[in-house]
């Protein structure tokens, strides 16, 4: 069978993009197919919706010749400041802090705003001579044959390739026309998502504040701007999301503390509910899923982008070793060996941000003095804390080269 093209991504996010450019510069010609058009993604107004880059994805992202199209649209996370308590009370007497200062390297990482991320991702693909992009086109159906798959889209195009890639979200028509099933659980809980602009400078700090009904992050914007990831239970989420924006302030405003002076509302608001949602297996033959395809996990520590982008650097890694190997790539057991690679990393994450959601993220008195106490002997214990900011920083573990900002 002729294929179109060595491998096809179904997805054009940010996961699928940074997939495709990796693999384009590893010399596989590679179509993505994204449902959206290309104009609704990168757009310019501003809404807030951004990402906590670890310093690892930073480097993947200089790697494949995205992040100098960013520009100077980000802001260096300088320190991370983690504390328990409850709205209007303030944070306990107990923070847990990591400062950048603590990390040869540089910054932990960099908040970016979903609008610059995309676009750059999107024009470093379209000039990309090895990449295809199909917009506005859905995967209706996926057949799997002996060397190859194939692909037919709703205008009844067909497309063939050595393998398919789904960076197609936690609902994944890949995983699932692959029969690959998903296990996980409703965490209860909804994200309010919006920005503020705030009278204070916030020097480069994001918060963690933990409170009974879930955490709250304030993560730093360029600019006297923050964007804002409140936790709250489904039923409470819907009310206040529901108030317009002086009451949705009023809800805000005992729980952010005047720590930035006044604050008012930038841009739209969004409720994102929470669940986790894991995929049984990573790999098929001549399937692999990469981000929330793979894994869907709590935004806690902020990990999902993150993990999605680690996802993009092993795949890719395992690919191009496999094609200058002389292997066929789509097998299964070559696919197995990212899947052995990402699997572990994957189930730690989810561990751990299960376990800390489910400490924090209640208001019994034993438990409050156990994280406080921890957070205390943490911040006190410097090869302790150091050990955590190169945790935040993506430093640590069997990282893929791409992470380590080495190309493949």
């Amino acid at each position: 069978m002729k294929l179109d093209s060595d491998i096809l991504i179904v997805g054009g996010g940010l996961n699928g993009p940074a997939l495709a450019l990796a693999l384009g510069d590893a010399g596989f010609d590679v179509t993505v197919i994204d449902a959206l058009k290309a104009g609704t993604r990168g757009e310019d107004e501003f809404d807030g919706r951004g990402y906590a880059l670890a310093l690892a994805s930073q480097r993947l992202l200089k790697a494949i010749g995205v992040w100098d199209r960013v520009g100077d649209n980000v802001t260096p996370l300088l320190e991370i400041r983690i504390s328990d308590g409850k709205p209007g009370s303030g944070p306990g007497p107990f923070v847990l802090e990591f400062d950048n200062g603590e990390l040869d390297e540089g910054p932990m990482g960099y908040m970016v705003e979903d609008r610059f991320l995309a676009r750059a991702l999107l024009e470093a693909m379209t000039a990309h001579p090895k990449v295809t992009l199909i917009d506005g086109a859905l995967v209706t159906a996926q057949e799997v044959g002996p060397a190859s798959v194939t692909l037919t889209l709703d205008s009844g195009k067909t497309l063939a390739g050595r393998m398919v890639v789904g960076c197609d979200g936690r609902r994944s028509g890949v995983a699932e026309r692959a029969g690959i099933g998903r296990h996980g659980h409703d965490y209860g809980q909804t994200a309010l998502v919006c920005a503020i602009e705030h009278e204070k400078p916030h020097h480069g700090v994001a918060h963690q504040f933990f409170m009974p009904p879930g955490p709250l992050a304030i993560l730093p914007l360029p600019g006297n701007q923050c964007s804002i990831v409140w936790t709250e239970s489904h039923a409470e989420a819907a009310r206040i999301h529901a108030l317009d924006d002086a009451g949705y302030l009023e809800e805000l405003r005992p729980r952010f503390g005047d720590f930035l002076g006044e604050i008012r509302l930038a841009g739209r608001r969004f409720t994102y509910p929470l669940n986790l949602t894991v995929a049984d297996a990573f790999v098929a033959d001549r399937v692999a899923l990469v981000g929330d395809a793979a894994h869907g996990m709590h935004p806690i520590a902020g990990q999902g982008l993150n993990a999605g982008l680690k996802d993009v650097g092993a795949l890719a890694e395992v690919l191009t070793l496999a094609k200058r190997r002389g292997e066929d790539y789509g097998r299964i057991d070559v696919l197995e060996r990212y899947q052995q690679w990402r699997r572990f990393d994957v189930t730690s994450m989810v561990t751990a941000t299960e376990t800390v959601n489910r400490l924090f993220s209640n208001d019994n008195p034993i438990l409050r003095t156990v994280r406080d106490i921890g957070l205390g002997a943490v911040n006190a214990m410097p090869s302790l804390r150091r050990g955590f900011i190169r945790e935040a920083a993506g430093l640590t573990g069997d990282l893929p080269k791409l992470l380590q900002g080495r190309q493949i």
